[in-house]
């Protein structure tokens, strides 16, 4: 019988650790992502969103839009999630976001990336082995204006605790 495959696994460790995150490193995460008129008329129904603005084209083109406006609260997480894997990924809970403001409307047919910048970090008083990090996060569209920013922070792993 073939060797089982589990024998030949080995872990890789996923993520950036505390000490990863010197203040003023920047992260330009990589991919981006394309939002769709689709996805963004299923988030809005979804999340019980429904602003016509998100689904309605001719009521956007009303109120001075090429066209259906993508939904900021789809632009957040979106712009969020491209962060994961260079910030929170190596694990550790999430603590919250702040300052969180949409700079200009995303149309479908946008692509977006994000890029973070390491503000602070601090070993934490109440969970040994953690360290607190707040990040400012970019999101950008393919034109590099930007789109959303907000700083976010975590509780996160130290490499060596």
């Amino acid at each position: 019988m073939a060797e089982d495959f589990r024998t030949r696994a080995r872990l890789v460790p996923k993520g950036n650790r505390y000490e990863d995150f010197e203040p003023g490193r920047v992260f330009q995460h990589h991919w981006g992502r394309t939002v769709t008129e689709s996805e963004s008329t299923l988030f809005s129904t979804l999340t019980l969103h429904f602003n016509p603005h998100y689904y309605n084209a001719a009521y956007a083109r009303a109120h001075g839009h090429p066209g259906i406006v993508a939904n900021p609260m789809l632009v957040f997480t979106t712009v969020f999630g491209l962060t994961v894997e260079d910030l929170s990924e190596g694990g550790g809970p999430f603590l919250g976001v702040n300052e969180l403001s949409f700079q200009q409307p995303v149309y479908p047919g946008d692509s977006l990336r994000a890029e973070s910048e390491v503000l602070d970090r601090r070993i934490s008083d109440s969970h040994k082995g953690f360290g607190i990090v707040t990040w400012h996060t970019k999101g950008l569209n393919q034109r590099d204006e930007l789109v959303i920013d907000f700083k976010r922070t975590n509780l996160v792993r130290l490499r060596n605790a």
